[in-house]
């Protein structure tokens, strides 16, 4: 049965008014990780694609593993959406559009281009778009025809090279036309968790790539050059820091199952050497072994599909979960890379913010190196947390002035030089200085702490949006199958079928197989197999079943 309606979030309904009385076909909306961007972005694509006849929807995501999951959430909304579309074989009837990648529109814009054209685009991420230098102008190119561009970002961004497509700036700054903070999510309850950041100090060791031989603790003040060879001394896998953070991080996820059971952590490693080594540091010293989510392996999309609706504890990636991936059980974070720009860092601590089940009181905790930078950034997110949670007569406080635009550093990825100079530098020791980390963190009746309660029902009611229906889709035979990923099954069946019954009537006929697949696609009006429907896949095959049985009878006939 088609969606009738959708119950929105204040923010998410406000958001859809002012999106419904801008005249631009831009509009930017920028909100905290874990508030339901995914949710805004597909009600206003199903209210804009029901007054837009015959127009395509067109999601632009930043990773492979989300075009999967942007598919799976549109289904909600019926809006069907190919994850895994190749502009060769052309889009199928019943399908509203597609999902793809900020580096395959870059890579070949002019398909986008058409597909889109009068349509909707929704770009999450937008600030990906500025990734690689020719990234922005395909974009451009691929959407500048699109009758709504919707841009998504979780955190403030800006761009101090090149400007990205379909953003306004104010001295490099993006613009947003509709923005949604942590703090005001927490202040709202039942959006977002709580984050705690434990910190851990320690005592490092290490060669520099000149040959020189330093020894730091984090509360030394180091150039940005040697304080990123701390930290990669810190993260090193020889040294006991590592093991010290992944101990209380273990300590403290098992410590959240006695409430939560399916309660699960996070590692983010460095590259993929230093994920599989955590992952059997964990083995070794727990007996448990994480799920590993490497970007060069072809299954970790599934492996992370698995995990979030598994029970296992523990799940270490690079860069996979750092952005948009949808967790809800995750409540422990283990910030173990070398990747120190806040656009990143605000990106890790998002998957552990999404408010999840009936719990009161859901706190989440990203463990992470004393590094300056980090705690300079940990601190902002705390400090907004504790405006939010207290009370004002409470603490008599001012609210924080609110953190200044999220800026990538180029330089501060892994700053130790080129290659050669990486390969000089050496890591000696890595001690942790304290037993663990401060614990008042970890205190239940911590006063940056509350207990939310849901709002009654009548003030529920007031945020139930009707959705207006759809145009048919052409085609749309769909029985039973109701997702996105359902009907891609069904037409993989479908066409293994019509391949047989195209392979026994070459044999029996004596036709070469392009003569047998042109006699079906004129005998079922198909132009092309790719871009068939279910509808039409299943009327080809039965259509070659009925001439596979009629030639077969002939030839019987013939051997009596």
């Amino acid at each position: 049965m088609a969606a009738r309606s959708i119950r929105l979030r204040p923010w998410q309904k406000l958001a859809l008014e002012r999106l419904t009385t801008t005249e631009s076909p831009d509009f930017l909306t920028v909100a905290t990780p874990g508030a339901g961007k995914t949710t805004f972005a597909l009600t206003a694509a199903r209210q804009e694609m029901a007054s837009r006849q015959g127009s395509r929807l067109v999601v632009v995501a930043p990773t492979q593993h989300l075009k999967v999951q942007w598919a799976e959430n549109a289904s909600r909304f019926d809006l069907y959406l190919e994850p895994m579309w190749s502009p060769a074989d052309g889009l199928p009837g019943d399908f509203h559009g597609v999902v793809t990648t900020y580096q395959q529109v870059a890579n070949d814009p002019e398909p986008f281009r058409s597909l889109s054209r009068d349509g909707v685009v929704v770009l999450d991420e937008i600030h990906h778009a500025a990734d690689e230098r020719a990234w922005g102008g395909g974009v451009r190119r691929a959407f500048e025809l699109a009758g709504r561009r919707i841009g998504l970002s979780g955190t403030p961004f800006r761009s101090d090279t090149q400007a990205i497509p379909f953003v306004n700036y104010r001295l490099d700054e993006a613009v947003p036309d509709f923005e949604y903070g942590y703090k005001e999510a927490l202040a709202d309850g039942g959006v977002v968790r709580p984050v705690f950041f434990p910190r851990l100090n320690g005592h490092m060791e290490w060669v520099a790539p000149d040959g020189q031989m330093l020894s730091h603790t984090f509360d030394d003040a180091l150039g940005r050059v040697k304080s990123n060879q701390r930290l990669r001394t810190a993260l090193s896998l020889d040294g006991e820091w590592m093991p010290a953070v992944i101990r209380q991080g273990h300590a403290l996820l098992a410590d959240l199952r006695r409430t939560q059971a399916n309660a699960a952590g996070l590692v983010i490693a460095t590259d993929q050497d230093h994920a599989r080594g955590i992952a059997d540091m964990f083995e070794r010293r727990f007996r448990v072994r994480p799920t590993l989510a490497l970007s060069d392996e072809k299954d970790s999309s599934e492996r992370i599909a698995r995990f979030a609706e598994s029970q296992e504890p523990w799940i270490v990636a690079v860069r996979m979960v750092s952005e948009g991936v949808d967790i809800p059980r995750l409540r422990v974070g283990v910030y173990a890379t070398t990747t120190t720009t806040e656009l990143f860092f605000r990106q890790a601590v998002g998957r552990l913010v999404r408010w999840n089940g009936p719990l009161r009181r859901q706190r989440a905790y990203m463990l992470i190196p004393d590094d300056s930078r980090l705690r300079t950034y940990s601190q902002q997110i705390a400090d907004h947390r504790r405006h939010s949670l207290r009370k004002p007569a409470e603490d008599g406080l001012e609210p924080p002035p609110e953190a200044g635009p999220q800026q990538e550093d180029p330089t501060a990825l892994d700053d130790l030089g080129d290659d050669e100079q990486l390969s000089l530098f050496a890591a000696v020791s890595a001690t942790p200085l304290d037993d663990e980390a401060d614990r008042s963190v970890f205190d239940p009746d911590h006063p940056d702490d509350i207990e939310w309660n849901p709002p009654p029902d009548d003030q529920l009611a007031d945020l139930e949006l009707p959705l207006a229906p759809l145009p048919p889709l052409a085609g749309a035979g769909r029985g039973s199958a109701g997702s996105p990923i359902d009907v891609r099954t069904r037409r993989k069946e479908l066409r293994e079928e019509n391949s047989r019954i195209v392979a026994e009537l070459a044999l029996v006929t004596g036709w070469t197989h392009g003569k047998v697949n042109a006699e079906l696609n004129r005998l079922t009006k198909v132009k092309k197999v790719t871009e068939a429907t279910v509808e039409q896949l299943e009327a080809r095959r039965d259509q070659g079943e009925r001439w596979l049985e009629r030639a077969r009878y002939r030839l019987r006939r013939a051997a009596r």
